[in-house]
């Protein structure tokens, strides 16, 4: 899955559903990872296989379907590894200054993914770990969450 699929998949899905679907910020998915805790995982400080597929748990592979793992506290499931989760923000620096909902950089080459993978360490499937790829790369360890936006 590469992050112009997922875009196509989210443009597929607004338009079968007349709906808006996105693929979620950076900041939006991290919001939602942490579910309002401050921790490194959104249920604590430390996390186990038994709360998210990483460092190669189920024989090296993605967790077929979802809810194996526990929910966060606004029933969002496998946040944490599983698949690197593309976001609709280009990948860069954050802002020097505290800000509320920022947004990415508004050119650049690569975009960010959040989540982690099955192939990572712990370190790398924590709310606020970051990667970054060429929009263009599939991998089997990179995936998707699609956000749906609202009419105000």
């Amino acid at each position: 899955m590469n992050w112009d699929d997922a875009v196509a998949y989210c443009k597929w899905l607004s338009d079968k559903e007349k709906e808006i679907y996105r693929l979620p910020t950076e900041a939006e998915w991290e919001y939602a990872c942490r579910a309002g805790t401050t921790t490194n995982y959104w249920f604590g400080a430390s996390i186990t296989t038994k709360q998210a597929n990483f460092n190669m748990e189920i024989g090296g592979t993605t967790v077929a379907g979802v809810g194996k793992y526990p929910e966060n506290s606004w029933k969002l499931q496998d946040m944490h590894g599983n698949v690197w989760e593309w976001c609709e923000d280009r990948y860069g620096n954050y802002p020097n200054q505290e800000s509320s909902d920022p947004k990415g950089p508004s050119s650049g080459n690569s975009r960010v993914l959040r989540g982690g993978s099955f192939t990572g360490l712990a370190s790398n499937v924590r709310s606020s770990s970051r990667f970054n790829y060429q929009p263009a790369y599939r991998y089997c360890i990179f995936g998707f969450r699609v956000a749906r936006t609202f009419a105000a």
